[in-house]
Parts: C-alpha cells; structure tokens; sequence
C-alpha cells in the first residue's frame, strides 16, 4: 500500500479546501467542495467563505441564500447550523437522522419529549409550512399548538425549542427561510429550494456525503467520518454500511502506519504532494479543523486543545504553519493579535495578518 506523511495529506487539504492557492470559487462552490461550512455564528460562515477567494464578494452569501437558493441554513452535522448546497442537502439529512437520539430514554428525559410527541410536531409544522409559508420561531410554535391543541407540547417547544427542531429539519420538513427584520423565519425544503430534490435512498446518500467529506477532509477511516457527522454518536453498523455504499471509486492510503480512505482520483495526487511551509489565518468555527476535530493530534497539538476547542463549543480562530494549527488569533480595534504555540516567521505572519483585516466583520 502506498503511503504518505501527515505534512503532505495537510498540504493537499488545504489545496483542496481553497486555503492555499485562493481560488475564484463562488459561495456555493466553496461550500459543496468543503462538504458544508458551519454557521452556527453567521459572521464566521461569511469569513469562511471570504477568506478562500482571491477577490471576496461580501454580498456572496446572502445572494445564493436568499436570491438564487442554490444554499441553505439549517442543521446538519454534529447538530449544528451550516450552510449547504441546496441539491445535496436530502443526502446529508439522511444520515444525520440515522443517529436517533430522541429514541433514548436520555434524551426524552432531558427534554420532556417522546418520538410521538416529534411526530405530532413535525406533522403539524408540515402544514403549516405549506405553500411556502414562512414563519418566525413564536409563529411556528403558535401553529403547532393551534393544530394539535396540547399544551404539552407548547411547554415541550417553549423550552427546549433548538434542540426539537433539529429532528424536524433532518427529516425535511423545514429549514431556515428569509430573515423577516432581525427575526429568523422557517419553512419547508420543499418549497423554498429549486434543487430540492427530497430524501435520497441511504445507499445514494451515503456515496454523496462520504464522497464529499472525502474529498475535502480525506484520507480518513470511518471512525474520523463519524467523529465528523455526529461526534461518534452512529452505530458502528450503520458508518460500515455507508462506507460499503461508497465503496466505488475510493481507494486506500497508508498514513503513517494508519490505512485509510481517499477518492480513487486523488490518490495520485496527494502522493505527489510537496509539504508546504506557508502561514495562513482562518477565522473561528472553520472547517479545516472541523473537518478533522480538534482532537487531531496531527493537526491541534494535544497541550493546545483547550486554546482551540473552548468553553460553550466556541471554536477559536488559528493561525496555519505547514498546515499545522501552529497557534490562535483574535481581532480587537481593527487590529490582529496573535497567540502562537510555536515560531511561525514573521513575514508570511504579517502578510497573512495583512489578507485577513480587510474582511473582518
């Protein structure tokens, strides 16, 4: 088996995923090859995007949100809000609903909900999603009740509301829809997205997804995939399934002493890949890491995590040398600070400081 060293998969990553070179990828191009960028905070999905095109267009977001839809807000992997290509949106649901976590007595406990009580929700937000309809999280709740008539469940939504929509958006009923003033809105897939195509078979999804993550975070084994999409949450069944779906047109590498799994068309490729010594900023919540988590001893050194990974689930903005989380930044006054854990050269650090200021928020 043909092996290649973790300076060389990082230099390919970041090739791959418009990091270095830039590339004149547009929004929605950006977020297919990255397989999603996470928008749990909006400003750092807009960087995230900026940050990897040699001429940033501030108004690109928004426009293929909201005017061409070719891009959709909603929850997606490990639970959390990202932007994704609308016409594999389907295919990413189905697997995030595999991991079933309101079927756990845990979790019903938690949040006084039982899988019946989701149906009843999901069914009664389908209608009154239709026809295009959008509506604010106090509307939505409002409609729910009206068409169930259970106070249950208007105290189930009123206090654990987040946490009960995301079953709802990974089964396809809803997504987030136009912002109405500073209010956010939902509505239904089915409406609101020209490439909505519904929810694929999971052998169709499974080739999608794995693909995808592959392509932008690989080579990688199924238990870096799952880490992924669900913090390891699946059954161990069901990721060796996905990855038996997917099996055509992937190949395996060795990484350092570790096989693991890559597009058959990148295997050649990344073996010809020259590490690269560059230094780049990527802004917080960035899929370069998320990709891989911060538990990645190959790319976050282990006495470093907490700098990275910190309280509340805030992913911190990094500085890149050699591919390599090689420390954090922060921007205050207009002004980057940052925090290195090792030597970085000055030069390429101020000329990435230099990239970097122009598109904060």
């Amino acid at each position: 088996m043909a092996s290649v060293t973790w300076p060389q998969v990082l230099a390919w990553r970041m090739r791959r995923q418009y990091v270095e070179p830039l590339g004149d990828a547009s929004a929605l191009d950006i977020t297919r090859r990255l397989a999603g960028v996470q928008a749990q905070v909006a400003s750092s999905a807009e960087l995230a995007v900026a940050v990897r095109q040699a001429a940033p267009d501030p108004g690109d977001v928004p426009r293929a949100l909201f005017d061409d839809r070719t891009l959709v807000k909603t929850w997606t992997m490990r639970g959390t809000l990202h932007l994704m290509p609308a016409d594999e949106l389907g295919a990413y649901l189905v697997l995030c609903s595999a991991v079933r976590n309101w079927e756990k007595g845990s979790w019903q406990k938690n949040f006084g909900a039982t899988p019946s009580d989701l149906e009843a929700i999901a069914g009664a937000a389908a209608g009154a999603l239709a026809k295009g309809t959008a509506l604010t999280r106090g509307e939505l709740t409002a409609a729910v009740v009206d068409e169930t008539g259970s106070g249950h469940l208007a105290e189930v939504l009123g206090s654990g509301w987040g946490v009960l929509l995301k079953p709802l958006a990974w089964w396809g009923v809803l997504c987030y829809g136009p912002p109405r003033g500073t209010n956010v809105t939902f509505t239904a897939p089915e409406t609101w997205l020209p490439g909505w195509k519904g929810l694929p078979p999971v052998d169709e999804a499974a080739r999608t997804v794995v693909h995808a993550y592959l392509g932008a975070h690989g080579p990688a084994t199924p238990d870096m995939f799952d880490n992924w999409l669900m913090r390891k949450g699946n059954r161990k069944k069901d990721v060796k399934a996905w990855f038996a779906a997917a099996t055509d047109g992937l190949a395996t590498l060795d990484v350092e002493g570790e096989p693991m799994y890559v597009l058959e068309g990148h295997r050649d490729e990344l073996l010809d890949t020259e590490p690269t010594s560059s230094v780049r900023l990527l802004g917080a919540f960035d899929q370069y890491v998320l990709g891989a988590g911060t538990s990645a001893a190959y790319l976050v050194p282990p006495g470093r995590r907490g700098e990275v990974s910190r309280a509340a689930g805030w992913i911190s903005p990094v500085v890149l040398y050699g591919g390599r989380v090689a420390g954090v930044w922060d921007a205050k006054d207009g002004d980057v600070t940052v925090t290195a854990f090792e030597d970085i050269p000055a030069e390429p650090l101020e000329e990435a400081k230099a990239r970097i200021r122009p598109l904060l928020p």
